[in-house]
């Protein structure tokens, strides 16, 4: 299980784009692709095979998993994510969830 997953909101906390908030588009190993976060103009040649036009191209690049943060809805501002378990309820078994380290509210529901 990860901390960060697609979907989640996140906020960039070093770099060029400090402080601007995303959705993760993609997780993947150590980096994570983030709607709107890390633009860059790549120089694309056409590709007739694939219906690609050329020309120049904005696209997002992945920034490394240490450098964002999970944004808690409760305070709007980028937190720390831990794991615990909760009990079992009837025939559900423990599972594992994620929760902010500030005020323990659980992230998964």
């Amino acid at each position: 299980m990860e901390k960060i997953r697609k979907g989640d909101q996140v906020v960039v906390t070093t770099g060029r784009d400090k402080g601007k908030r995303g959705t993760v588009l993609r997780v993947l190993e150590k980096t994570v692709l983030v709607e709107g976060v890390n633009r860059v103009k790549k120089h694309q040649r056409p590709n007739p095979m694939k219906n690609q036009p050329g020309g120049i191209v904005d696209k997002e690049m992945p920034i490394h998993l240490s450098n964002v943060m999970l944004v808690n809805p409760a305070t709007g501002k980028g937190d720390r994510v831990g794991f615990k378990f909760l009990e079992a309820q009837g025939s559900n078994p423990a599972r594992k969830v994620r929760f902010f380290k500030s005020n323990g509210e659980v992230v998964d529901v």
